[in-house]
């Protein structure tokens, strides 16, 4: 294990190498993570060997979301600015990415999964994107996630802050396939070993033009969402609110302001 890293764990196998998040118990991506991805990612494309990139978490979690305390004014311009360069990373990569879900995959964690190429997931793993929640919004969702599952289910899943299972994760195509918990290791292998049995090149200029369109939207969508998050949202009454509430364990008290 890389000794500069204490929330996650880089391993490598040529052509994969596997991010694991282990920062307990929920893998909450907090500022230190964020900044141990961008190190990791960087080591990596230092590599022109790896071709695959793995992420996972634990059964627990895969991960809980973007630590609350983050979202705090004096953290939040920070915070967004590198969580979005980690999903940036990931979206605009030459690398395929590979997400294994099972446990927990909220907020921050259901984003960064959901813009990995293939996502397999847990049947009983709970997702979803509460920021509603606290008075906020999950910018990444609000920018791509109309695009994987449509629109009207975007809504449903972006502004009631719902949490589903994998199965209906599955049904709404916001994940490459379900498994039961004890198949998705298998189904991971089965995947990684058809990836491995073709041409890393091809594989990354198909990605490439795949993405063509659509990276293009999302840098200037994620873009605008951020603009509404610190410009707008953080200058509302119930945004404070929200975040003050979960951190002090209370409901919160709107003002719809």
């Amino acid at each position: 294990m890389n000794p500069r890293f204490h929330r996650i764990s880089l391993t490598s196998s040529p052509p994969v190498a596997r991010i694991t998040f282990t920062n307990p118990p929920l893998n909450v991506i907090d500022l230190a993570m964020m900044d141990e991805l961008a190190a990791a990612f960087e080591e990596i494309n230092h590599r022109p060997e790896i071709s695959i990139v793995f992420f996972a978490g634990s059964d627990r979690a895969f991960s809980a979301g973007v630590d609350v305390a983050a979202h705090a004014p004096d953290h939040i311009a920070e915070m967004l600015s590198k969580f979005h360069a980690v999903i940036k990373q990931i979206v605009t990569w030459n690398r395929i990415s590979v997400a294994e879900v099972r446990g927990k995959c909220l907020g921050g964690g259901a984003e960064l999964a959901m813009v990995c190429d293939f996502v397999v997931t847990a049947e009983d793993a709970t997702w979803g994107f509460p920021e509603i929640k606290l008075g906020c919004f999950p910018p990444v969702a609000a920018t791509a996630l109309a695009s994987l599952v449509g629109q009207k289910r975007a809504m449903d899943l972006i502004l009631t802050g719902r949490t589903l299972d994998g199965r209906e994760a599955d049904s709404l195509r916001l994940v490459t396939s379900a498994a039961p918990s004890h198949q998705v290791g298998t189904t991971i292998e089965e995947l990684i070993s058809r990836l491995n049995a073709l041409s890393p090149a091809a594989l990354a200029l198909t990605r490439k033009a795949i993405y063509a369109w659509d990276s293009m939207h999302f840098d200037k969508g994620l873009a605008r969402a951020e603009k509404i998050y610190l410009e707008e949202l953080m200058r509302t009454s119930d945004a404070h609110e929200g975040i003050r509430a979960f951190l002090e364990k209370r409901p919160s008290r709107w003002e719809g302001k």
